[in-house]
């Protein structure tokens, strides 16, 4: 299902991962990196074009969650078969009034990573990452590396066992 990419150990390729995920990547057990076209980033695009189904592919969405005029910001992981319920579940969580995906600029900004390749692995350390129960127990999924050329392919478990990550019901 993957073997249209040349997956390597993913502490091999720095060089195919934003700042942050490479210094981060150490700590994921059994992740592996494979370099992409940057112009198929997209989870549709990437997966039509490398043969890789929606079910094995994870998004990473930012969240911006508002209370009482502070905003603080979660990632949440669901399959890409999947939406985040951001106005429920996952604002219900969070304890927040209001919950709605975070504008790009302010995503990127804050990540040190690119728009379609955003990850959980080497978010802000404070940041919560809310993985839904399916991406949690897939044997493996592909995630972004932070950078539109390049995906991770990363046991469910190690994102459930990421830093400050949750594994609650979040699809709707």
């Amino acid at each position: 299902m993957t073997d249209k990419l040349d997956w390597i150990p993913a502490t091999e390729r720095p060089d195919l991962l934003a700042g942050p995920v490479a210094a981060a990547i150490a700590d994921v057990a059994g992740a592996r990196v494979a370099e992409i076209d940057p112009e198929l980033a997209d989870t549709a695009a990437f997966c039509e074009r490398y043969g890789v189904p929606l079910e094995i592919s994870a998004n990473c969405v930012v969240v911006a969650a508002k209370r009482g005029g502070e905003v603080s910001y979660a990632a949440c992981m669901v399959l890409a078969t999947d939406r985040a319920d951001v106005n429920g579940v996952v604002r219900k969580h969070l304890g927040a009034r209001k919950a709605s995906f975070a504008p790009m600029a302010e995503a990127t900004s804050l990540t040190g990573m690119e728009y379609g390749g955003i990850t959980p692995v080497g978010l802000p350390a404070d940041w919560p990452i809310l993985v839904d129960a399916a991406v949690a127990e897939a044997a493996e999924v592909v995630i972004g590396g932070g950078v539109r050329g390049s995906k991770l392919l990363v046991p469910g478990k190690s994102l459930a066992a990421l830093p400050g990550a949750e594994v609650i019901p979040l699809a709707q």
